[in-house]
């Protein structure tokens, strides 16, 4: 089901943003300030544009050429946010009651919702009553209970703690894979986008400066810059080729070498995510023996960008998959790195840790 969105506006807070996304999760990614939860609320319908179209499926929500502007009740565009916000005086059974009333003449069948979002025992329960953890798989659920054609999540971790994330994010991670409809994902969050986003937009000002998939934009030059330092890196999908459970390792095929990585709890075959942080990369030129790690992957420099301060950061492309290192600007001239140059991209297994590597199929 394809997403369009073409948005601007002058007045208030600026937006100018178009993308498009065909299924799966598109994040809305940027730094605080970026715009994101601003374009949530546009296309709930929750605040007006000054022009663009909407559509989601070919059924158009908004369209200022044309005069259309569905009401926001009408959109079938519900929004989970951060605090939930379910109905205190209502049980979860009714609080996704309620939400069946809006589905659109197609009420949702409950059984297949509870089921995905593992809340079965909590259905007799008040909000009152539920951690933070549980009050977001029950906010999502009755979104999905009014048979949505587009779920968006504003920031749906942020109010959580790193213990109730890692609750929810396997959730998130079968709602991407079994929901079977659109989803935006608001996030600042680097590895909540790197665990479910197939696409990201990337926001900065109010302007959509960066879209596509995933492993193409978290690569880019400028997106990595507006990322900072501590969170730019690079997104690999690669097939699980052998383990090696002695060693405690698992080898994963990329498009023109093999990764090493603690060992993922997946069978062969199986196609997974990893995020490689830029300041895990060291670059070689010359000789590699006599290295304490096996992941030596052969690479030409595809770009050099200098910060402000001493760093710089370095793309890398190896084969079809793309990496970004972060070095100092003196190690760039010490090592003489430009685009076109060959060296090697040097990753140690231990690197990348199990929260930074999502199984896909």
């Amino acid at each position: 089901m394809t997403l369009s969105v073409r948005l601007s506006r002058a007045a208030g807070f600026p937006i100018d943003v178009a993308f498009e996304a065909d299924g799966g999760v598109t994040a809305l990614f940027g730094r605080s300030g970026a715009g994101k939860s601003t374009l949530i609320a546009m296309l709930a319908g929750l605040e007006r544009a000054d022009c663009g179209h909407v559509s989601v499926g070919g059924r158009v929500l908004y369209d200022s050429a044309k005069g259309i502007d569905v009401a926001p009740h009408a959109r079938r565009t519900p929004v989970v946010f951060q605090d939930g916000r379910l109905f205190p005086h209502l049980s979860v059974a009714g609080n996704l009651a309620f939400a069946q009333r809006f589905g659109g003449g197609k009420p949702a069948a409950l059984g297949p919702i509870v089921d995905l979002l593992g809340i079965g025992h909590l259905m007799r329960r008040r909000p009152g009553g539920l951690s933070g953890g549980e009050k977001q798989r029950v906010a999502i659920a009755r979104a999905l209970a009014s048979s949505p054609d587009l779920l968006m999540l504003d920031e749906p971790l942020a109010a959580l703690d790193e213990a109730r994330k890692a609750e929810i994010l396997p959730y998130l991670e079968r709602l991407r894979t079994e929901a079977g409809l659109p989803m935006i994902y608001v996030s600042h969050a680097v590895s909540e986008v790197a665990r479910l986003a197939d696409r990201v937009v990337m926001l900065q000002g109010g302007r959509s400066v960066a879209a596509g998939p995933v492993t193409e934009v978290f690569a880019d030059a400028a997106t990595a810059a507006i990322m900072g330092p501590r969170d730019a890196g690079a997104i690999l999908e690669g097939t699980i080729a052998l383990h090696r459970p002695d060693d405690g390792l698992t080898e994963v095929a990329l498009s023109s070498t093999r990764l090493s990585l603690p060992l993922v709890d997946a069978p062969v075959g199986t196609r997974v995510r990893m995020r490689l942080r830029a300041t895990d990369i060291i670059v070689a030129v010359g000789a590699t023996e006599g290295l304490s790690t096996h992941n030596v992957m052969p690479a030409t420099v595809a770009f050099v960008r200098e910060g402000e301060g001493p760093g710089a950061l370095v793309g890398l492309e190896c084969g079809a998959d793309r990496l970004i290192a972060r070095l100092t600007q003196r190690s760039v001239r010490t090592l003489g790195l430009a685009p076109g140059v060959a060296c090697a991209a040097v990753l140690k297994a231990i690197a990348v840790p199990p929260e930074d590597v999502t199984v896909l199929s």
